[in-house]
């Protein structure tokens, strides 16, 4: 069995989507996020806009191999808002992704299976509104070499399609490179057999 080297993630923010029951109203949002500073900036940035709101409830999922995730039900019962959000990100089989949704108490009280559906429905409005794509789970790999040995460095980036991420061309030459998974052992044995010119992983930020 193949190793995926691919994971689904939404391209941008969603809309502000509306679930209402019983008066109650759940705004739901989803943002694409990389880290959990990103996470927090969201959340507050939230907080502010809705500040008389009763309930800020979230999940999220960071990673592509290592993934980490979160569910807050933030005061509502205990796994009635948090977890139907975070069963959404599954259902939809993504990750680097947030989703919050914000209740307004409507005067009349849900009960658990009530909240469930409601937390669940707005985590899955906000999804569909925010347009999910597949990408490719990509390796990087930083390039040493002689500004003389530059032409056979281009020639296999080329033949093999290779994006440049970064590049510094003095008389030591450095490019960072990013390779699809599944093609990464085949690109570092090639790059390991040229003269001169080293290879290794490349820690990105």
């Amino acid at each position: 069995m193949t190793e995926k080297d691919t994971y689904k993630t939404i391209i941008s923010a969603s809309p502000e989507v509306l679930f209402k029951d019983k008066n109650s109203k759940f705004f739901g949002y989803a943002y694409p996020v990389t880290t959990e500073e990103e996470i927090k900036e969201h959340i507050d940035v939230l907080k502010k806009k809705h500040h008389a709101a009763r309930h800020w409830c979230y999940a999220w999922q960071l990673g592509t191999e290592n993934v980490q995730f979160r569910a807050n039900d933030d005061g509502e019962p205990n796994n009635s808002a948090g977890m139907p959000i975070y069963g959404q990100l599954q259902s939809f089989d993504v990750t680097n992704v947030l989703i919050v949704v914000v209740r307004y108490f409507g005067g009349v009280k849900l009960g658990v299976g009530g909240l469930i559906n409601a937390y669940r429905t707005a985590a899955q409005m906000a999804l569909e509104a925010s347009g999910i794509e597949e990408r490719t789970i990509d390796v990087h790999y930083e390039l040493v070499f002689d500004y003389k040995d530059m032409n056979k460095v281009m020639r296999i980036i080329k033949e093999k399609n290779l994006n440049i991420i970064s590049q510094k061309l003095e008389l030591d030459c450095r490019i960072t490179i990013s390779v699809r998974k599944r093609d990464a052992p085949n690109v570092f044995g090639i790059y390991e057999q040229l003269y001169g010119v080293t290879i290794e992983e490349a820690k990105m930020l």
